[in-house]
């Protein structure tokens, strides 16, 4: 892929200054809200590696670990719901989302100080928070009505900041679900179908024509290489200066071979022994391009001279999760350490928010941001 003249370029300037950016996960996963927030991710990948994502406090993957027998999760929902559908949270979410005030966001974000805001547009639940025209041939109008990636995109630009998109492009369990606990599991369960690989591609093309996104963040994986060349191409000529993250694996012979038990297996033997060498911190696989490395709850020990970003949550999940303590959460002066320490070495920090299902920056995520802006704007 580097052989194409527009991929053979400097990181842009605007993203290559040590900087901070808002990562914001918001979806129907804020109604149940639930995920056991007893240890964080970084340290269940080393500890108990098997279950990591199913004991993990990311309450966005609520969906995934119900699924899983034994889970936590499993026996709340069991426990509280009943056992419904996932899909039965969407009206309870869509009716709190009347109250999404995206210039209220875009002011505390100018607030703390950042200069980007990455918006996720469709997590692995599938479901769009844009009113996309692309049918999902498993799910039908599993998109919302209102226009949430449109008035936050204006609301950001008119303060002054850029705009990114995340989408996963690696997960959609609307297409295939195998419950994921582990990093094979997780492989095994990127779709490989034709219709889901015509169904991300042309929805990433869809945010690019209608939100020309300065960062355009992918997750967990790509489905197939077959496109991926064409696809940048056309980002980059649609946003010159705009930026792709390095979580784009595209092999859909991986991630095919992963659903055999046996080789899932081997390659779970392999990612233990590498966690265990580097004391738990491993660096996504090198795609065949990107303009920055991402690290998750992770310091970043390893990037070298290549552009990097750093992302997490102020407390230990990504969306809002009502388990997570606040001695869990970063402290203004700790938010106001992680980010000089980051930018010190040349990284963006990616600071999440994960608001209620109503829009709300819950407190103790709104205070450290706060701090923090102060600290940045003060010099």
């Amino acid at each position: 892929m580097q052989d194409s003249p527009a991929f053979d370029r400097p990181c842009p300037d605007w993203y290559g200054r040590p900087q901070l950016g808002v990562f914001i996960h918001w979806g129907m996963f804020a109604i149940p809200a639930y995920a056991p927030a007893e240890t964080p991710i970084n340290e269940l990948f080393k500890t108990d590696y098997d279950r990591a994502m199913a004991w993990s406090p990311y309450a966005e993957w609520y969906w995934n670990a119900m699924r899983v027998p034994g889970s936590p999760t499993e026996a709340h929902h069991a426990r509280v719901y009943r056992g419904k559908p996932y899909e039965d949270f969407r009206p309870a979410f869509e009716a709190a989302a009347r109250s999404f005030d995206a210039g209220a966001w875009a002011d505390l974000f100018a607030e703390a100080g950042a200069s980007y805001v990455v918006f996720v547009t469709k997590h692995h639940d599938g479901y769009c928070l844009w009113p996309s025209e692309v049918a999902n041939p498993h799910k039908r109008d599993w998109t919302s009505q209102r226009d949430y990636v449109g008035e936050l995109a204006e609301a950001v630009r008119a303060r002054g900041m850029r705009f990114g998109v995340y989408y996963s492009g690696g997960l959609d369990w609307t297409f295939h679900f195998t419950p994921v606990s582990n990093f094979g599991d997780m492989l095994a369960c990127v779709p490989t179908s034709e219709d889901y690989c015509s169904y991300a591609d042309a929805q990433v093309r869809e945010l690019i024509r209608r939100y020309e996104p300065s960062v355009l963040w992918n997750d967990i994986a790509w489905p197939s290489a077959d496109n991926l060349r064409a696809l940048l191409t056309d980002y980059y000529a649609a946003v010159p200066d705009g930026v792709v993250n390095d979580r784009w694996l595209a092999s859909r012979a991986v991630f095919d071979a992963m659903r055999d038990p046996a080789a899932r297996e081997g390659f779970n033997t392999m990612v233990r022994q590498r966690i265990a060498e580097s004391g738990g911190e491993l660096d996504n696989p090198e795609p065949l391009h990107c303009d920055f490395r991402t690290v998750e709850y992770a310091a970043g020990a390893n990037m070298g001279a290549k552009k990097w970003e750093a992302c997490r949550g102020i407390g230990w999940a990504f969306g809002y999760n009502r388990e997570d303590k606040p001695e869990n959460h970063l402290s203004g002066n700790a938010l106001i350490e992680l980010y000089r320490d980051t930018t010190s070495r040349g990284g963006n920090l990616l600071i999440n928010v994960g608001p209620m299902a109503d829009g709300t920056v819950p407190p103790l995520q709104e205070a450290p941001l706060k701090a923090l802006g102060r600290f940045i704007k003060g010099g």
